[in-house]
C-alpha cells in the first residue's frame, strides 16, 4: 500500500486521507465487510432505524416464494452506510433527492439526517406510516424530517412540479425476487415483461424530474429466471436509462458479507450456479 508522510514524518495511509475525503475510497468496489464500513453501518442503526418495520407482508410473501422455490426466505434491508456514500459523492449538500421505490426507512432517514431533502415514493400505506413513526423518533433534534407519498410511482412522479431534484436514488425491486404486495401497480408482482414495462416509464419519470448535471443511481442485481438462467435485469437497467436520456457514468460492485453463502454454494454448485455475494451500483449522468 502506498504511503506518505505527515509534517511531522510519520507515515499515513492514502486509504486514510481518502476516507477523511471521501468516507470511503471512491474506487469502483466497495466492501461492506471491512471494519470500517461495518463500524459506520452500527452507529447509522444506532440511531433507532428500522427498516424491517412495515415489511411484514414482504416476509409473508417471500416464505409463500421460498417454498415454492425451496429456497432460504430473507427480507432486504438497504444498507445505511451506503447511503451516506452514494449522497456524499453524487448529491451537493442539502440537495434534493428523489426515491421512486422508497420502500423502509433506511434512505429518507440517512438523507434526512445529513441535511437533504428527500421525497420517496412507495405504493404500500403500511410501509410508509412505518417509516414517518420511525423518522419522527429519530428527528427530534436534528435533521429533515423525509417526506413519503404513497402511491404509484408511475402515476405519482409525472404531475409532480418539482423538476429540480440534484440526485435520483433507489433500489427498484429485483423482478419478483422479493414480492412487496399484491396490490395493482405494484410491479414486484408483474410478469417480466410487465414489470420492464412500468419500471421502463418509472425511470423515464423520475429522470424528467432530475436537474441537468445530476445524477440517478440505482443498486440492482441480477435475477434467475424458472429455467434458472439470469434473466438481464442489470442491463435491462441500463437500456432503461439510456433510453431515458441518461449516460452511463459509472458503475460499482458493493461485496456484500458472505453470510449463509458459504451454506448455499454446495447445492448451488450441483447445478454450475455460482452463489451471488456482491451488487450493482449503476450511475448515470443527465448532460444537456
Amino acid at each position: 500500500m502506498s504511503k506518505i508522510k505527515d509534517i511531522f514524518g510519520n507515515e499515513i495511509s492514502r486509504d486514510v486521507l481518502l476516507r477523511d475525503k471521501f468516507i470511503e475510497p471512491p474506487f469502483s468496489v466497495l466492501d461492506t465487510k471491512t471494519g470500517s464500513w461495518q463500524a459506520r453501518k452500527r452507529q447509522w442503526k444506532r440511531l433507532g432505524i428500522r427498516s424491517e418495520v412495515g415489511r411484514d407482508s414482504v416476509a409473508i410473501n417471500m416464505d409463500i416464494i421460498a417454498k415454492e422455490k425451496n429456497t432460504a426466505s430473507y427480507v432486504s434491508i438497504f444498507d445505511p452506510a451506503l447511503c451516506e456514500v452514494i449522497y456524499h459523492w453524487f448529491c451537493k449538500d442539502g440537495g434534493k433527492i428523489l426515491d421512486p421505490f422508497a420502500g423502509g426507512s433506511v434512505r429518507g432517514i440517512v438523507a434526512g439526517y445529513l441535511g437533504y431533502d428527500y421525497l420517496g415514493i412507495d405504493i404500500r400505506p403500511e410501509q410508509i406510516e412505518s417509516n414517518y413513526e420511525q423518522a419522527k423518533e429519530i428527528f427530534k433534534d436534528k435533521g429533515k424530517l423525509p417526506d413519503w407519498i404513497c402511491g404509484d410511482s408511475n402515476k405519482v412522479i409525472e404531475p409532480m412540479e418539482e423538476t429540480d431534484f440534484d440526485l435520483v436514488f433507489s433500489c427498484p425491486p429485483y423482478a419478483d425476487l422479493e414480492v412487496y404486495s399484491d396490490m395493482e401497480g405494484d410491479i414486484s408482482n408483474m410478469s417480466y415483461d410487465e414489470f420492464l414495462l412500468a419500471y421502463r416509464s418509472i425511470i423515464k419519470k423520475s429522470c424528467d424530474k432530475l436537474k441537468t448535471g445530476g445524477y440517478a443511481v440505482f443498486v440492482a442485481g441480477e435475477v434467475r429466471g424458472k429455467e434458472g438462467n439470469y434473466i438481464g435485469f442489470v442491463p435491462d437497467t441500463i437500456r432503461a436509462f439510456n433510453d431515458a436520456g441518461m449516460n452511463y457514468y459509472n458503475e460499482a460492485i458493493l461485496l456484500n458479507p458472505i453470510a449463509s453463502a458459504s451454506m448455499r454454494a454446495n447445492g448451488n454448485m450441483k447445478s454450475g450456479k455460482l452463489v451471488k455475494v456482491h451488487q450493482n451500483i449503476l450511475v448515470f449522468k443527465k448532460d444537456k
